[in-house]
């Protein structure tokens, strides 16, 4: 932190009598990610004084995590943009796919989002639309053209409509139509305005009119280790867009074991001051020499320059942990929140479930939750009593207690479904079992199976970058069950676009009895 000391002094006589000293800090400094955990492909707008991001879901439903923030740095989720099924079909979905990178946008006093619901019957581009940010939004408007990373642009009173696709040559492009915005329907034919700089799967555009100019910014290089931000500017939102020289923009594929990487599926917007700012997808890989993930891609910040109609983003074009800037006010302090319980989560904002929901096999409570066992388990592709919140941070600390009355009752540590370490009770013929589970691909394997004396006990789940270690607190006592690798959770070994997501599930049992959880807590260092 940098400051300012500025020394005034006031003589009497000969005497010092005043001595004031006046210290100013000028940089406020901030921590990237801001949004931690699994929310990637972040979208934003500002309107009346605030700021509002969203974030991919994909099978999870409800759908398209809604943020509100006064000052950039801290973010409430307020919501979900898709949270009834006539808005969202996820049945049978497969992981990863469902909800891919939504837009937000706002133009005349409403909030528009558009996305793509991927692996669905009606898994075309659409968008809804609400003027109560805090209420519910639109029934679906669907739009003819394909492609996916649909984005919005406003303009004299016409509306824009843009995604990825290919051009009449076979090659990557970006595509636009202007489309009929109360119904979507398309009223010029899709035209490709840029073909990228080259890099493979083009995808996230987004457009701006800033200072005179048209830009198009996008991704390249595929959200992995090679992702970039690249972006043109025209004279006409039709182009022709000449390319940023010195693209891309912003990538860290060249800082290796740097702990972020994967940046890239930005959008900009600006301050009430004029400033410029960068929100993208990144992850943080596990360590220098550990180069997996398994927290998902996380939303990141940086800052914006303009020169000479280009503009320049982060140091050096690379997004860096620490950041340090003038142009938020150093009365900002950055809250990244350490402990989660029932009692400070809300189950509509932080909790989720997997694809379709039965409201019947679930009793939320204020410090309680009770399931009961659907048909599906977290081995298959389906909908299977479960409720969960993203991984935050790599060093944790997490218990629950648990009283098991049917099947299988416990905690996930959960990717997809065939991977993930599953702590839980058991009933079987003679009582009832403590179990550890270790899913990896094509291998289900029981790691460990312990007799209980009854059938309530504490489990409980601790954390760091290389491993879980898993344990059960019977009479006081706390008993090791085993550990498993993180990185075989990871997006490097199990592939996908998603996190870990800390998950209580019931399976296995009739359907007909609840399992309680009681005392949730996790804490994160």
């Amino acid at each position: 932190i940098v400051f300012n000391l500025i020394l005034t002094v006031n003589y009497k006589s000969d005497n010092l009598t005043n001595i004031y000293y006046e210290i100013k800090r000028e940089k406020m400094i901030f921590n990237n990610p801001i949004i931690r955990g699994y929310h990637p492909d972040p979208s934003i707008c500002r309107a009346n004084g605030k700021y509002y991001l969203v974030t991919s879901s994909f099978q999870y439903f409800p759908g398209v995590t809604l943020f509100e923030s006064q000052d950039l740095i801290n973010w409430n989720q307020i919501g979900y943009c898709l949270t009834r099924k006539s808005q969202l079909e996820l049945d049978a979905v497969p992981s990863s796919c469902g909800i891919f990178a939504p837009t937000i946008r706002y133009h005349k006093g409403r909030f528009y989002m558009t996305t793509t619901n991927i692996g669905a019957p009606n898994g075309n581009n659409f968008y809804v639309w609400t003027d109560d940010i805090y209420g519910e939004w639109s029934e679906p408007i669907y739009v003819e053209q394909g492609g996916i990373d649909p984005s919005l642009f406003f303009e004299n009173e016409r509306a824009y409509f843009m995604s990825n696709g290919v051009d009449g040559n076979g090659k990557s492009a970006i595509l636009q139509c202007e489309i009929d915005i109360s119904s979507g329907k398309q009223l010029t034919k899709s035209k490709p305005i840029w073909n990228g700089t080259g890099g493979r799967y083009l995808e996230s555009p987004h457009l701006y009119k800033i200072n005179g100019y048209y830009y198009v910014m996008a991704a390249e290089g595929g959200t992995e280790y090679g992702h970039m931000v690249t972006y043109a500017r025209s004279n006409s939102l039709w182009g022709p867009f000449e390319p940023y020289p010195d693209n891309p923009v912003l990538t860290n594929r060249n800082l290796g074991g740097y702990q972020i990487q994967g940046v890239g599926h930005a959008d900009l917007v600006d301050d009430e001051n004029g400033n410029w700012w960068l929100f993208h997808l990144g992850f943080r890989q596990m360590s220098q020499w550990m180069p997996f993930h398994h927290l998902g891609r996380e939303t990141f910040l940086m800052p914006v320059d303009f020169k000479d109609g280009w503009f320049t983003v982060g140091q050096d074009g690379t997004t860096a942990a620490v950041v340090d800037t003038d142009r938020i006010s150093d009365n900002v302090k950055q809250d990244i929140k350490k402990e989660f319980t029932f009692q400070n989560t809300s189950w509509d904002m932080e909790w989720r479930f997997l694809r379709t929901v039965d409201k019947d096999n679930y009793v939320l409570g204020k410090n309680e939750l009770s399931i009961k066992s659907s048909l599906d388990t977290l081995d298959k592709c389906g909908s299977p009593s479960f409720v969960g919140m993203h991984q935050k941070e790599f060093d944790m600390d997490l218990s629950v207690n648990v009283t098991a009355n049917d099947g299988e009752a416990g905690i996930t540590m959960y990717m997809d479904e065939n991977h993930h370490y599953d702590l839980a009770v058991c009933k079987d013929s003679d009582g009832y079992n403590v179990l550890l589970k270790l899913n990896i691909g094509d291998i289900k394997h029981i790691q460990t199976c312990i007799k209980l004396k009854s059938n309530e006990i504490k489990l409980r789940v601790r954390a760091c970058p290389e491993y879980y270690e898993f344990f059960f607190i019977e009479d006081g006592i706390e008993n090791q069950l085993g550990r498993a690798q993180t990185r075989y959770l990871s997006s490097e070994v199990a592939g996908g676009f998603t996190g870990v997501v800390m998950g209580l599930y019931s399976q296995g049992g009739l359907g007909k009895t609840f399992n309680k959880f009681t005392d949730f807590i996790c804490r994160y260092k």
